[in-house]
Order: C-alpha cells, then sequence, then structure tokens
C-alpha cells in the first residue's frame, strides 16, 4: 500500500516540477496562460471580497462549457477544470504555482475511477498544510480500499489464520498445498520448509480420513467399508446423504445438521454433486460432526465462539497429514516428523503394492485402444500369471508396469527385443503381439523415463513427448553392473544399451500417472509425493 501512495505522490510530485519548469514557447500558450490567470484572479478577488457570501461568487467562473465549475473541496472553494487537454492543465498548474500563493492545484478521485483537476482556496500557510495533509490521507484510504478490494477470497485465509480456527479436511495433504500456493506464496523447495509454514499460519489441522481410520469406535460405526469422502458421507450422515427421504430411516444421525437453501432449490437441495468443492465441504463438515460425536463431543455443551482445536478429545489426532494414504505415509505438521499407518487399525488390509521404481517398465507408443487390464493380460500370458503387478496409465500412449520381481523388467524387455527381430509368423502367434501390433512400441527401464521428463520440450502426450526428445530405439535393455564397467572403460560412443541404476524407492512416481485399477487415493499420493 506504502509504494502505490509513493507511486502516486511521485506522480504528482513530477507533474508539479514539470508545471513549474514549463516554457512558454509558443503564442497559442502565452495567449492561454494569461487568460487563465485572469480569470482565477476574477474568482480570486471575489473571494476575498466577501468570503462570507457564497450566494455572490456561486456560479460566477462557470461558463456555457462547463469548463470553470465553482464547488468546495473539505470545506474550501474550489474550482473544477473540465474538458481541458493534458497540456492546458499543466498550463493552468503553471499558472496557479507562479501567481496565486493561496491557491492549490490538486487531482482527486472522482467517481468511477475518474480523477478530477481542482484549483482551491486556502487560508493561510498553515490551512495549506492542513489541506495537502487531508488530501494526502484521503488519497491513502482510497489506495487501502483498492487494495482491500483486490485481495478477494485472500480475506478469508487471513481471518482463518489470524483466529487460529481448527481447519478440517479429508484426505487435504494436496488442499493445504493449494490454499499456500495460491493465497500464501510459492511452495517452498523442501517438505520441512512447507510443514513449518504451514504450521506458523494453521496452527490446528484435522484430517477427518485420519480421524476415521485411527479410532475402532468409528471403524466398527463404518462396517469396515471405505473410508472415501462420499462413503463416509452416506454411512455417518444417512439423512443429510438422503436429504427428506430419510425421515423413515432407524438409524438417525448423532449430530443434526440444518441446511438453509434458496427458494429456487428448496424441494431438492441435495444435489449429491460429488468432487464439487462447495458439497465437498459440506460433507466433510457432516461427517467431522459426526465423528467427533461418537468419539464424545457434546457440542451442546459448548459455546459457538470456543475452539475445537483445543478439544482434549481430538488432540492426539491434530496436525496428522496423510503424505501417501496407499503406503501409509503420515506426516505431522507439529513436529515435521513422519511416521508409518500406526494409527491404524492393525485390521486394516491395503490392495496395492509399494511402489518398487526397479520394478518397472515404461511402455509407449503401443496401440491407443489397449487398457490397462488388456496389457497385463498379455505380459502375464508371456511371463507367468503373477508376474505383473500393477499396471499404471500415464494416459492413452504410455503406462507403466510393474513387475513382481526385479529380474522380470530385463527379462521383459530382452524378449520384446527378440520378439522384434524375429519373422511375422512367430510375432502374431505370440501374446504379446496385441502389445507390439503397429511396429511403434517402445519399452525402457524407469531410468529412461526421469530423462525423458527432465526435457525442457513439454507435450500432451507422453509418445509425443519421447519423440520429440528424439528417441528412435525401440527397446532399451538393463545392463548389468559389469557390463556398465567395461563399457565405462572402453568408452564407447555408440553403445546399444542403458544402465539401470538399480533400486531407487525415494523416487517420486510422477502426478500425471492414474492407475487403470486403483482409486483415486493413488493418484493423489502420486500428486503427494511430487509436492
Amino acid at each position: 500500500m506504502n509504494s502505490l501512495y509513493e507511486d502516486e505522490l511521485f506522480d504528482s510530485w513530477r507533474d508539479l516540477k514539470e508545471a513549474r519548469e514549463m516554457q512558454l514557447v509558443n503564442i497559442a500558450d502565452v495567449l492561454f496562460t494569461e487568460r487563465m490567470k485572469n480569470r482565477l484572479r476574477e474568482w480570486h478577488d471575489r473571494l476575498l471580497r466577501d468570503r462570507n457570501g457564497k450566494s455572490e461568487f456561486q456560479g460566477s467562473l462557470n461558463d456555457s462549457k462547463q469548463q470553470f465549475q465553482t464547488i468546495f473541496c473539505k470545506m474550501r472553494p474550489a474550482v473544477s477544470l473540465n474538458g481541458f487537454t493534458s497540456h492546458q492543465l499543466k498550463l493552468i498548474q503553471s499558472v496557479v504555482n507562479k501567481h496565486f500563493k493561496d491557491l492549490v492545484y490538486v487531482r482527486v478521485s472522482g467517481e468511477n475511477s475518474c480523477s478530477q483537476q481542482l484549483v482551491v482556496y486556502t487560508d493561510s500557510d498553515d490551512d495549506k498544510k492542513l489541506f495537502m495533509k487531508e488530501m494526502k490521507d484521503e488519497r491513502n484510504r482510497d489506495i487501502e480500499m483498492k487494495i482491500r478490494a483486490a485481495i478477494g477470497f485472500r480475506h478469508v485465509i487471513d481471518c482463518l489464520s489470524s483466529e487460529k480456527k481448527l481447519i478440517v479436511g479429508h484426505n487435504c495433504f494436496l488442499d493445504v498445498a493449494h490454499i499456500y500456493d495460491k493465497f500464501l506464496g510459492a511452495l517452498p523447495l523442501t517438505a520441512e520448509e512447507f510443514i513449518s509454514s504451514v504450521n506458523k499460519y494453521f496452527p490446528h489441522i484435522i484430517d477427518t480420513k485420519i480421524l476415521l481410520n485411527s479410532n475402532n469406535l468409528l471403524l466398527q460405526r463404518m462396517k469396515k467399508s471405505s473410508t472415501s469422502l462420499s462413503s463416509a458421507f452416506s454411512i455417518l450422515c444417512p439423512q443429510s446423504a438422503l436429504g427428506s427421504k430419510s425421515s423413515h430411516l432407524l438409524v438417525q444421525q448423532r449430530v443434526k445438521v440444518e441446511v438453509e437453501v434458496d427458494d429456487m432449490r428448496s424441494s431438492n437441495w441435495n444435489s449429491g454433486v460429488k468432487h464439487e468443492a462447495g458439497y465437498d465441504a459440506f460433507m466433510t463438515g457432516c461427517v467431522f460432526a459426526q465423528a467427533c460425536s461418537h468419539l464424545g463431543i457434546d457440542f451442546t455443551l459448548h459455546s459457538s465462539s470456543e475452539n475445537l482445536a483445543l478439544n482434549e478429545k481430538l488432540q492426539k489426532h491434530i496436525n496428522l497429514l496423510y503424505l501417501s494414504w496407499t503406503n501409509g505415509d503420515i506426516i505431522n505438521l507439529s513436529t515435521g516428523k513422519r511416521s508409518s499407518l500406526s494409527l491404524v487399525s492393525s485390521n486394516k488390509k491395503y490392495q496395492y503394492p509399494l511402489i518398487l521404481f526397479s520394478h518397472i517398465v515404461l511402455i509407449w507408443g503401443f496401440p491407443s485402444k489397449l487398457k490397462a487390464w488388456e496389457i497385463r493380460e498379455c505380459i502375464s500370458k508371456a511371463l507367468g500369471s503373477t508376474s505383473v503387478t500393477t499396471v499404471y496409465h500415464i494416459d492413452e500412449t504410455a503406462v507403466f508396469v510393474q513387475f513382481r520381481k526385479k529380474e522380470m523388467v530385463p527379462q521383459f524387455l530382452e524378449l520384446k527385443e527378440s520378439l522384434e527381430k524375429s519373422n511375422d509368423t512367430v510375432l502374431v502367434l505370440h501374446p504379446l503381439a496385441k502389445l507390439l501390433e503397429g511396429g511403434n512400441t517402445r519399452a525402457s527401464s524407469y531410468e529412461i523415463y526421469k530423462e525423458i521428463c527432465s526435457s525442457p520440450i513439454s507435450k500432451v502426450l507422453f509418445a509425443d513427448q519421447a519423440a520429440a526428445v528424439g528417441i528412435k530405439w525401440k527397446t532399451k535393455l538393463v545392463e548389468s553392473k559389469v557390463e556398465v564397467g567395461a563399457q565405462d572403460n572402453s568408452k564407447s560412443s555408440n553403445a546399444e544399451h542403458s544402465l539401470n541404476s538399480g533400486e531407487n524407492t525415494n523416487d517420486p512416481l510422477p502426478g500425471q500417472a492414474s492407475s487403470g485399477e486403483i482409486d483415486d487415493d493413488l493418484f493423489y499420493a502420486a500428486q503427494i509425493k511430487q509436492i
């Protein structure tokens, strides 16, 4: 705000300096300034002859073009200058500064953000200083109002932060990251810096997904079903989920939730549109209220101003967020420490395997009609029914295939290369024929994926990205460490094989990957690891 004001003040000072330094170089400017001096002198003298007779000078300087209008500014008589060019206004400003010590030329903001040029009469030097201070304060307030208007929703974020209220979300690590990025600043480079900054702005955050999984009573209430937001909402808040149709339900939700809607939607207020921000927030709030009730928190005994973040029954659940729901990684925003999913009931079973990058093969350029399950079926027929753990779709042109054993990565790549070198009869009859159809299918280890994505070239589809990087080979085999060492010693520039650096389970799974066989939680986990 101060910088904006200083900019405007500098502009006014610059205009004043230019007006003082203006030199009359042509007869038109000389005649104009003389005429303006005479008109202002006439108005000025009338004020001095009868300073209390407003009716005697009101309108005395007005003309048919309405270029001069007598008004009041800060309880002082003034002339409003209308219809003049910027050059003419500078000439008038020069006349005022040179010939009238008790007149002040000012520019003020009018309606619709339009500036208004005024010549204002002041009684004395002290009155002149007071008037300039009043104008400065008013301009400062106008700038502050403009800034407040531009801030917009940031006011809500600042209010939540200053009041240190409890922030409630469901699997909300990415939500917190987006809020930080959009309203607080650029995301820090390290997780430790990010956690420290988040805790400074929002010292109390609770994740309802962790809340549901860390309490045996709530797990029993959920009947071991999914703890996704929609599932939790339908089980814990049946009346809210079904709206007016739920009046006959035997199971009543513990906390009554009242909903106010406009007349247009009163007959069917519950749209049930999942993944819309407003409705997801509503579901999260309902789930949190019912979960608190199951934990023994009685809202009727708490005032509306009481901060739930200080409730002892919620303390052990606050500031714990999932970094990865599938792998069970939890981060404590208060301490910055990571832990495993020890809070969750030991009966909880996971249907998704641990991601091991050394077990992954990248395949792209295959026929776009192929789905994840079809690719898995082709490879399983060739290498065994249990050879493939999971298939992840990057997009319609590329997939990650994770094998059960690390040694199956080179085995698959060698098989693919040999089939492509064989005759057409063998390839047609082989289980991988569907995957290799078209002759454009490429395959490599995960290391090549990182190499392709590190290029400054950016394409929408991965196959296009790889082609733009300049990859022309069809298969990149994985070499042994002995072969790699020999290759380094010979410094051969024509090597046909690449080095797989081995296991690197700390590398992030790229955020754009989605799975043909997994739900949204795994996708979010990948995004979280990237952050």
